[in-house]
């Protein structure tokens, strides 16, 4: 949630970014409104109690008629405050809501518009011409089925559509590719975190997943436990309701966990292969900083997410993410695109998001500095979301074979392999 102070100090700006988002403007001044009767009521509230506390310092006393009309006028003051507190919890509870509702501020920065707003900022690698190598290329699960690494049909017989077997060199690239993840995390000082990929309503609204995003979320409801679409989640809510002291700030966690999606609205939306599914693995990154540092932050997230995409030697590219298309956490969000060659063009495969003190409000997570105690700045960003990395790794890396060449940084990993082969049918 934002700052409702800078809502009242500049609402203006607040307006700015819901019209950038494509979100309700309107909703602003409902908050402005609803918060202008939680502090009017809050001061009513006051006012009584502090009438009623001196009334009561009268009757003791006070004697005959006197005493009778005061404590006539006490049962009048009871009843008063009575209402005034129920004024007050209603006015806050309808404030807490509106707030809950509101995105965060956009950075001024971001382009403006939707899902095809974006901005190219860099693009890296080359990409292979297929034709010059006097091969049509095949997708992923022409691939994925010959070297007897993805079973689809299977998946879809067991569990429904968009699910998937990893078999074979399948599973081990994928437990090649968590290793290498991981081992470049760890390398530059993140912690490794195995965490739940079940958790509690606050947890999940407290990360701003049960706005506009809520549609893709599975709610168990019979335990009231949301399964996590990302690990950001459980590492966001890691530090919930603490307050971290900031000499201990950077904190830096990597986490790994399976990862659920309903993916509502993907209907008819890359149906063939593993590229959209409902569950998937994925190695997260999460930073906990100083609020002035979250652009630095930010970048330095970035140049890991385009670090990692370099070792595994993919052509790639690097958008600003536009206003409509950020989600309700982010005030900035970077994706770093994969060509992928048989549908020509590039594909989401990580993103990282400056959350700045929105999650960090709604979880209550501080920072004291200073003797100060404020919110802190959260972070978030993709290293390896598995299967969309297993899908650019067989296409850009595939042979006119059928083989896929390893790259190095994944040899280590499996064995010393410098090629995945079609197995025998």
């Amino acid at each position: 949630m934002i700052d409702l102070r800078l809502l009242r100090e500049d609402p203006d700006r607040v307006r700015a970014s819901q019209r950038a988002r494509g979100e309700d403007v309107a909703l602003v001044d409902s908050l402005l409104s609803a918060d202008e009767r939680r502090r009017s009521s809050g001061l009513r509230f006051d006012e009584l109690r502090a009438e009623q506390k001196a009334l009561g310092k009268l009757i003791p006393k006070a004697t005959g008629d006197e005493k009778a009309a005061l404590l006539k006028k006490t049962g009048e003051l009871a009843a008063a405050v009575k209402a005034a507190d129920a004024a007050k919890d209603e006015a806050k509870a309808e404030t807490d809501e509106l707030l809950l509702r509101l995105g965060n501020l956009v950075h001024p920065d971001v382009p403006v518009g939707g899902e095809e707003d974006f901005v190219t900022l860099e693009t890296h690698g080359t990409i292979r011409d297929f034709d010059q190598e006097g091969f049509a290329p095949r997708d992923h699960l022409e691939l994925g089925t010959a070297l007897g690494a993805i079973d689809v049909e299977r998946g879809a017989k067991v569990s429904g559509s968009r699910f998937y077997f990893l078999t074979g060199v399948g599973a081990l690239l994928e437990l090649a590719l968590v290793n290498a993840a991981m081992a470049q995390a760890t390398a530059a000082g993140f912690t490794p975190m195995l965490t739940p990929a079940l958790v509690r309503p606050q947890s999940m609204a407290g990360t701003g997943f049960l706005g506009q995003a809520a549609a893709d979320v599975y709610h168990l409801d019979k335990d009231d436990l949301y399964l996590v679409g990302t690990s950001e989640v459980a590492l966001a809510a890691y530090h919930m309701d603490e307050i971290i002291e900031a000499d201990r700030l950077p904190l830096r966690y990597a986490g790994f966990s399976p990862c659920f999606r309903r993916e509502a609205g993907s209907h008819g939306k890359d149906t063939r292969g593993i590229f959209r599914v409902h569950q998937f693995d994925k190695v997260e990154m999460f930073s906990y900083v100083k609020p002035e540092d979250s652009e630095a932050e930010h970048q330095r997230l970035l140049a890991w997410e385009k670090e990692w995409l370099t070792s595994l030697e993919l052509p790639f590219r690097v958008i600003d993410v536009a206003t409509g298309d950020l989600g309700s956490s982010a005030a900035r969000k970077y994706d770093c695109e994969a060509w992928i060659p048989t549908q020509g063009k590039y594909r989401e495969l990580t993103s990282t998001s400056d959350c700045t003190e929105f999650q960090s409000r709604r979880l209550a997570i501080r920072m004291r500095d200073e003797q100060k105690v404020r919110p802190l700045a959260t972070l978030n960003g993709t290293l390896c979301a598995v299967p969309r990395t297993i899908v650019a790794l067989l296409e850009n890396h595939q042979q006119p074979d059928g083989s896929v060449r390893v790259p190095e940084v994944l040899r280590p990993y499996l064995g010393g392999r410098e090629l995945l082969e079609p197995v025998a049918k």
